[in-house]
């Protein structure tokens, strides 16, 4: 007799099963708490209907990428043109358009024939000489092959992004869709560029470096590498070395092909090269060759094995571990250059194509939400079982993103934008093809739109497409979205994470001239949806329309734009710094919320305690809450309800009315009512909770810090740190050089507010500051005690 294997139960069986056994549990508790049994029950049917209906069947289907894939995709690179502001980024994309023959001549940044660089579109961005909005491009360049020096094909899609700290949404953005950036930095200056460090290793992006305005006076590429190992905490080396210096800058020396490379003709549009290397040139180009290896042999298995064996290294193997370093983040190449004397920009090109990753070599992955609710499901049901931990956690389960032209469509809208006709929603497609006139569903609100036109964007012009596939960067109109929305062709239940969005740490209130209109209100709309960055509330006491940003030259962007858009012309109040309040140490609560007023009244108790919670530098959240209740002492139903409570209680501290950030609440154990208890009377339950135990929790208010780097000539450095000390500030970092100096430090920005025309009177108008934001922290004892003050008196006077 052949035996048989058991059947093979599927998952709708197993959870079934699981029920039946939940539900002979729940027949032999005692007769007092029918309702634990009835929600065992629910919970348990919800989970099966859950897993009965499954997640899609394409989600767990493998698509291969096919050799046609494979071919477009080696060829196309996705990159960002990324650095501090005034590093020339924008003047190097204007030459990157150039030379790819996408322009057909070039304009410079604050050009004498006020016509303005490509990318720089907007009327304000002409007329400051800065980038206020990302923009992008897309271009087609002959790369030279770093080792052969054979030429070929690439497309290369490109999004130039503002220096400036204030518009940082606007890198965070773009660098979540990129898979690779070029990061400009200044050879006189050095390395101004943490935050946008910060944000490239945010998203695993990998960067090829180029060292811009070598023409200038003190530009000192050596000293620039130096800071990006230190500064940036990244393995760096020369693939240049400079032939000539400052005003003699005329070329660069290629030390993986050995080669003097020239621009020469019109602008720099043509590429001469030599094998023979200028004798004055020779032995830097020799000891930075060396000084590449040895860099490439710390963060490459390869090249250490070759350098420890004292082996030859041939280009090819050069090549291969720089790609690979790069590519893993673990080094970044230097190239070296001046934009605006149109020397060095092709051979940095070559460099964007042979070592920064294509589509297929970035990893991207999805969360598959039904799969995770039916996974959250059957922890919940385990957990009201007791048999599994209240702390066990719910995982996503995530999948990797193949971009296949044949796959189910994905793909993020990670900008939007006003244009003249209707909302233009800015995509990066991951997997799949979208074409014009598909229908796509947004995974965020299930709803389902048809793409009417499909667009490939150069900056503020348009170039009609009929489909798109993996990898590319498109925009299509008419597409009802928010920023970082997913978008799917309806098979898969997938969604992306979206980008990390920071609090802001400035406001102001504003109001128009004359009478309010509907332009008004529109404009603010118009202005929080493209940027999740610019927030608008009104005042509860003052009835004042507030808006929220990153700083000043952010809102003051905003308001200009308001009177030239919108013909609304508006006033504004005094900046007000944004202030939190924390808590630094775990306090405990037991809290009831009881109230009969005749009939139904209102029943609801919850036992846990409050603790700090870290901010994730991934999400950038630091508000948590963990429902850590068994036995159904509360309803898995209220959790909604006391979780809303809690953060409604964070939305002002009892110390001064700001903000609460950095709390994490913990349910531990509470009761209900059969008949009394509501989600009313849970909310308001939390909130009492929430109360009781703050004050134990030692609160302290915060203020925002922000990192300051000054620069002036080395004259004015004593009157300049004495500046500082005046504004309490902490000094970081002093960097000395021939005739000027650097000085890094820590300031609040409540102290910030006057310095720029402080620095010009100080300095006679030479010296320059920038700041960008660092993190919050406790204000002073005595300022703190201050605040608290004049926040009870204004609740007295309010109560009066």
């Amino acid at each position: 007799m052949v035996s048989r294997p058991p059947p093979r139960l599927t998952k709708a069986d197993k959870v079934q099963t699981l029920f039946a056994a939940l539900a002979r549990r729940a027949h032999a508790y005692p007769p007092c708490i029918p309702l634990f049994r009835n929600n065992i029950r629910l919970r348990a049917a919800a989970t099966a209907a859950a897993v009965k209906k499954g997640p899609p069947a394409p989600a767990h289907a493998v698509h291969q990428v096919t050799a046609d894939d494979t071919k477009r995709l080696s060829n196309q690179r996705n990159i960002g043109v990324s650095a501090h502001i005034d590093s020339g980024k924008t003047t190097l994309t204007e030459r990157i358009l150039f030379y790819t023959g996408r322009i057909k001549d070039i304009h410079e940044v604050r050009g004498k024939d006020n016509v303005g660089a490509k990318m720089d579109s907007m009327e304000l961005e002409r007329e400051k000489g800065i980038t206020i909005q990302s923009a992008a491009t897309f271009c087609d360049w002959k790369a030279t092959d770093p080792v052969t020096g054979e030429s070929k094909d690439y497309a290369i899609n490109i999004i130039d992004t503002p220096g400036h700290v204030d518009f940082t949404i606007e890198v965070e953005r773009a660098l979540r869709v990129l898979d690779g950036a070029v990061l400009v930095l200044c050879a006189v200056s050095g390395s101004q560029t943490i935050t946008v460090d910060r944000q490239m290793r945010r998203y695993n992006v990998p960067r090829v470096s180029f060292i811009n305005k070598m023409d200038r006076a003190g530009a000192n590429p050596t000293r620039v590498v130096q800071q990006i190992r230190n500064k940036l905490r990244m393995p760096a080396a020369l693939v240049q070395v400079p032939i000539g210096t400052e005003s003699e800058f005329s070329g660069v020396v290629d030390l993986i092909r050995w080669k003097a490379i020239y621009n020469k003709g019109v602008k720099g549009i043509e590429i001469e090269e030599s094998d023979e290397i200028p004798p004055s040139v020779l032995p830097l180009a020799e000891q930075k060759r060396a000084e590449l290896i040895e860099t490439l042999a710390d963060v490459d298995d390869a090249i250490a094995d070759l350098f420890l064996a004292e082996e030859p290294i041939t280009p090819d193997q050069l090549v291969a571990a720089i790609r690979r370093s790069t590519i893993g983040l673990k080094f970044t190449p230097v190239f070296l250059g001046s934009a605006i004397k149109n020397t060095g920009v092709q051979p940095m090109l070559d460099g964007v194509c042979a070592y920064l990753p294509n589509p297929s070599e970035a990893p991207v992955k999805a969360v598959d939400v039904e799969a995770s609710k039916v996974v959250r499901n059957e922890l919940a049901v385990r957990v009201q079982a007791g048999e599994a931990a209240a702390d066990e956690k719910a995982h996503d389960v995530t999948v990797d993103l193949v971009p296949a032209a044949s796959a189910p469509f994905v793909g993020l809208a990670f900008k939007l934008e006003e244009g003249k006709y209707g909302q233009l929603t800015y995509m990066r497609v991951y997997q799949g093809t979208m074409k014009r006139g598909s229908v796509i569903y947004n995974a965020r609100t299930g709803k389902k739109v048809k793409v009417p036109r499909l667009v490939r964007m150069h900056s503020d012009d348009m170039e009609d497409i009929d489909e798109i596939g993996p990898g590319e960067i498109c925009a299509i109109f008419g597409v009802e979205c928010s920023s970082g929305d997913t978008f799917t062709d309806g098979t898969t239940s997938y969604s992306m994470t979206s980008m990390f969005v920071p609090d802001p740490v400035i406001s102001l209130s504003i109001k128009p001239v004359g009478t309010e209109t509907p332009n008004f209100s529109r404009a603010l709309n118009r202005f929080q949806k493209e940027d999740p960055t610019f927030r608008v509330h009104i005042d509860q006491e003052s009835q004042e329309t507030i808006i929220s940003g990153m700083g000043e030259l952010h809102l003051d962007i905003y308001v200009e734009r308001m009177k030239r858009e919108y013909n609304v012309a508006c006033t504004t109040g005094k900046p007000q710094v944004a202030f939190r309040e924390t808590i630094q140490q775990r306090a405990e609560f037991s809290y009831t919320h009881k109230k009969q007023t005749g009939g139904a009244g209102q029943f609801g108790r919850v036992i846990g305690y409050i603790e700090p919670m870290v901010l994730d530098p991934e999400t950038g959240k630091d508000i948590g809450f963990e429902n850590l209740v068994t036995g159904g002492n509360i309803p898995l139903g209220y959790m909604p309800a006391i979780e809303k409570g809690f953060e409604e209680a964070l939305q002002k501290g009892l110390l001064s009315g700001y903000p609460v950030t950095g709390c994490k609440f913990v349910l531990e154990d509470g009761s209900y009512h059969q008949v009394d208890s509501s989600e009313l009377a849970f909310r308001l339950a939390a909130i009492g909770a929430f109360k009781e135990a703050y004050h134990k929790a030692q609160p302290v208010i915060m203020e925002p810090i922000m990192t300051v780097e000054v620069v002036a000539p080395i004259e004015f450095q004593g009157t300049v740190i004495g500046g500082i000390n005046q504004r309490r500030g902490t000094i970081v970092d002093t960097e000395v050089r021939d005739d000027e100096f650097t000085v890094t430090c820590e300031v609040s920005l409540n102290d910030m507010f006057g310095y720029a025309s402080n620095l010009r009177g100080m300095t006679q108008g030479k010296g320059e500051f920038s700041m960008e934001y660092k993190n919050h922290q406790p204000v002073m004892p005595n300022v703190q005690k201050e605040m608290i003050d004049a926040y009870r008196k204004k609740q007295l006077e309010k109560h009066k």
